[in-house]
């Protein structure tokens, strides 16, 4: 999904669950608002509280990528059946000056 995509829908409340999978660190400096923080490895342990719906419309996001790739082939092992990524992941939301909270 593309970054501009998201905000629209993000401001008409027709948002998809945005999953941030990066550390705490990383999603302390600034994440999309609204977005569930659950790190890789969480997900991957099953400790990640994600909504329990099947079919929710999930948006992936991580830095750069391949954390966003690892967490969505997982999500997509538990069951779920609509993930996608953000595309250009977090670096290109804060290179289009889209709004993040700390």
């Amino acid at each position: 999904m593309q970054p501009q995509e998201l905000l629209n829908r993000m401001k008409s409340n027709k948002a998809p669950t945005v999953v941030d999978v990066r550390t705490i660190f990383e999603y302390r400096k600034g994440h999309i608002p609204g977005v569930v923080h659950a790190p890789t490895w969480k997900i991957l342990l099953r400790l990640a509280r994600l909504p329990s719906g099947r079919d929710t419309e999930l948006v992936v996001t991580c830095e750069l990528g391949p954390r966003a790739q690892i967490a969505k082939g997982l999500l997509k092992l538990y069951g779920y059946r609509n993930v996608v990524l953000l595309a250009g992941q977090m670096a290109g939301w804060r290179k289009a000056g889209l709004p993040q909270e700390k």
